[in-house]
């Protein structure tokens, strides 16, 4: 009994503990103070700022970056912008890893290392040709369709499914095929029941790029009806923050609207996320 208590409060484990809390610290803080910020009705940037008194805390903020900004429109469109990035890139992810990892076809190597390289290919660099073709060649400016085309097809997301599909025994699916079914009837019923882990982690990935994407919705809406929230939030802040009676606390309130629902998202799909590992540990 004494060595288990030596062991359990042994230096090492106490010197490891704090470390892991200074660290949880280091990693809150700068969203505790953006919570902290946007609730302020004064503005604060000093060390006391940090820790206001409940009294000081108030939704002013808020209130006044939602009558300069549509904050429920723009959230609209980030939800529907993020939504249909997310339905295209899985959609197409699947069917294209499924394809690369269990179907024989000629060129399959060639292709799979082709994707591979797209990955190192900034989009900085394909967007002022993209720009033309979206908007000037199919007439997509200013809507949800030209806001989501670039961003269908995500190679990190095919290469997910990809090294995901190539896990399964080979035998269960041939069982299948023997049985009469064809490729797709396999995909949907066998292949992606058991491809939940993989479809959280590509959709995870998938979500934090398009909602916060900024330069892109930008380029391609013009109008404010249109815009996500980012957009938004950056047009408040660069004509309209200056001018309000506490510029510091409702840019932090703008980014306290942008990011509580990444953050929100993030935490339920992670524990669902470990949740499907677990069981499917636990099944092989």
């Amino acid at each position: 009994m004494k060595g288990e208590r030596r062991g359990r409060f042994s230096p090492g484990r106490i010197l490891g503990f704090v470390a892991l809390c200074l660290g949880a610290f280091l990693f809150l803080f700068p969203f505790y103070y953006m919570l902290a910020g946007a609730l302020q009705a004064e503005p604060d940037p000093g060390i006391s700022g940090a820790f206001p008194s409940p009294g000081e805390l108030s939704i002013t903020n808020l209130r006044e970056i939602n009558e300069r900004v549509p904050l429920a429109r723009a959230l609209l469109n980030s939800v529907v912008y993020t939504a249909g990035v997310i339905v295209g890139t899985l959609t197409i992810g699947i069917l294209a890893g499924y394809a690369l990892s269990r179907l024989r076809w000629r060129g399959r190597s060639l292709v799979f290392n082709i994707m591979l390289l797209t990955l190192i290919v900034p989009f900085q660099l394909l967007m002022i040709p993209m720009y033309v073709m979206v908007v000037r060649g199919w007439g997509l400016g200013d809507s949800y369709l030209g806001m989501i085309l670039p961003f269908l097809v995500n190679s990190t997301a095919v290469f997910i499914f990809r090294q995901f599909f190539m896990q399964l025994p080979e035998d269960m699916l041939d069982a299948a095929r023997i049985d009469g079914a064809g490729e797709l009837r396999i995909l949907t019923q066998i292949v992606l029941p058991l491809s939940r882990p993989a479809i959280l982690t590509a959709g995870l990935i998938t979500f934090i790029g398009p909602w916060n994407e900024f330069l892109w919705p930008f380029l391609i809406t013009k109008q404010a009806d249109l815009q996500p929230l980012a957009v938004a939030l950056a047009n408040y802040i660069s004509t309209v923050a200056a001018s309000s009676a506490n510029p510091f606390g409702a840019i932090l309130s703008g980014a306290v609207v942008l990011s509580v629902p990444a953050v929100a998202l993030f935490i339920i799909f992670q524990s669902y996320f470990v949740e499907s590992e677990t069981s499917a540990s636990l099944k092989e």
